[in-house]
């Protein structure tokens, strides 16, 4: 490892479709320490899995223009998403009204 961190600032998941800026201090093989810039009070370094990290930049503003970037190719899939959704809700729907409708027949004598 070198002293100097060539790409420093990284998105870390946050939630589904958002990610935070994170500042890299320090990094091993298999981890890193750093803070996040953007959080009201930044405490003490914090550390992660290098497998925590998303993506890396070289600057703060380019990790934040690829995450917005980012949230508007999320958004471009809700609708997709809403639909599956529905579809998947009135799968449920049926196959609950499935199982009940066999076990009353087999109640039933059926």
């Amino acid at each position: 490892m070198t002293d100097r961190i060539e790409r420093p600032w990284a998105l870390m998941r946050h939630h589904a479709g958002w990610a935070d800026v994170f500042h890299i201090e320090n990094e091993t093989a298999d981890s890193i320490t750093g803070f996040y810039p953007d959080r009201e009070t930044v405490g003490p370094p914090v550390n992660y899995s290098v497998r925590a990290v998303l993506a890396r930049f070289p600057t703060m503003e380019a990790a934040r223009a690829a995450r917005e970037g980012a949230v508007l190719e999320w958004r471009k899939h809700d609708e997709g998403v809403r639909e599956a959704e529905t579809t998947l809700r009135e799968a449920e729907k049926a196959r609950e009204e499935a199982w009940l409708g066999c076990l009353r027949d087999a109640a039933n004598g059926g």
